[in-house]
């Protein structure tokens, strides 16, 4: 993601882009919404040595127009080659099924496809098998936690998904591309001391409550999507059986 503090300051969409998620290029507001880009974005998590859980972020430079100073996940938007890469392993039926609610089979494929990318390319941590200057991902260690949809009248719109993976399934050291900095693993009962976006902490919460859930509960549970200035609501309330269709923003 480039560095945009050349550009005119224009209200940024990302204290509404979820995890970070890549906002090139975004324009002032016009009169008619733009349709949400989809994006994903990966919390990889740890249990601490001092106990508790700790999350991989990183602080947005000082000098970028969105986000500046804040904390976020790795993530980025869903690049049309997401929908060709290859992986090592393919999503969980239950992963997939949580993600094609509201997404087709190849969107809900590169949706994993691109949260994996994105973490390689703003840590340097292989979730899978490198292949060159890419990565094949190993999809089947992705779970889907929730979604969260930029406001209709914001300039730059992005239907951003999170999903989750422990540390211990990725490999490398962390290098980052220099967009990140203090980019490290974060207990979660440190983050208040850090500035973070009120989305952002509406999806940690929503991360404190998934990693309590036994793994029967994880698959019963209400499927949650955050949406216009931050509400709040189940896009799924039963484990009954979702369909798959095209990619739905509401």
């Amino acid at each position: 993601m480039p560095d945009d503090a050349a550009r005119p300051a224009v209200e940024s969409p990302a204290a509404d882009n979820p995890g970070g998620a890549d906002a090139e290029g975004f324009r002032p507001p016009r009169s008619r919404p733009v349709h949400p880009r989809n994006a994903a974005t990966l919390i990889l998590w740890r249990a601490s040595a001092r106990g508790g859980p700790e999350v991989l972020m990183g602080r947005r430079h000082a000098r970028l127009r969105f986000m500046p100073n804040l904390m976020v996940f790795p993530g980025g938007r869903v690049d049309r080659a997401d929908h060709r890469a290859p992986a090592i392993s393919e999503l969980r039926p239950q992963t997939r099924r949580m993600l094609e609610l509201r997404a087709g089979p190849s969107l809900a494929r590169a949706l994993g496809i691109a949260a994996v990318r994105e973490l390689f390319e703003e840590t340097g941590l292989v979730l899978g098998e490198r292949r060159g200057g890419r990565v094949a991902a190993d999809l089947a260690r992705l779970d889907y936690l929730c979604r969260a949809v930029t406001p209709a009248d914001r300039p730059m719109r992005f239907n951003a998904r999170f999903l989750v993976a422990p540390a211990e399934a990725a490999h490398g050291t962390i290098t980052g591309s220099g967009e990140l900095e203090d980019l490290r693993f974060h207990r979660l009962d440190e983050l208040h001391a850090h500035p973070v976006a009120s989305i952002t902490r509406m999806v940690l919460d929503e991360f404190r409550t998934w990693l309590a859930l036994s793994e029967r509960q994880r698959a019963r549970r209400d499927l949650i999507v955050y949406s216009g200035k931050d509400h709040r609501r189940a896009e799924r309330r039963t484990p009954a059986t979702s369909r798959s269709g095209d990619d739905i923003s509401r």
